[in-house]
């Protein structure tokens, strides 16, 4: 019985906790909304562009401007011990809000190798001009 009630006692308490702290709360006890990342109004798109060649594009939905960086990595003929090659190549991208910009990263350095195109990484933080 006296766990019951204690567990009852407990429950009973916990709205109190979600209420929110006099921080939280602006004027007239309203709730301020919650901060939005930039992970919820960017985006990114990769497309391929012929036979060695990707588009690599980013969407700004935010009502900020960001700034963005995308890198790859370019291998030439991964499979040979000799020929190996790795090319790194990164782009800063400037979106004002509503827009999208695009880089392409392409294996034109490999010639008639193969080639892989890989390690594709983005980010974007806001603007601080």
């Amino acid at each position: 019985m006296r766990k019951a009630l204690v567990c009852l006692l407990i429950a009973s308490s916990l709205p109190a906790f979600a209420e929110p702290s006099k921080k939280a709360a602006g004027e007239g006890g309203h709730r301020a909304a919650p901060a939005r990342s930039l992970s919820d109004c960017t985006a990114f798109e990769q497309e391929d562009k012929g036979d060695a060649a990707v588009s690599l594009t980013i969407h700004n939905s935010c009502t900020i401007p960001v700034d963005c960086t995308v890198s790859w990595r370019v291998v030439c003929a991964p499979a040979s011990k000799k020929r190996r090659a790795e090319h790194p190549g990164s782009q800063k991208l400037a979106l004002v809000e509503g827009t999208a910009s695009s880089t392409e990263a392409s294996a034109a350095v490999c010639g008639d190798d193969a080639f892989s195109i890989d390690s594709i990484e983005w980010s974007c933080q806001p603007n601080k001009e």
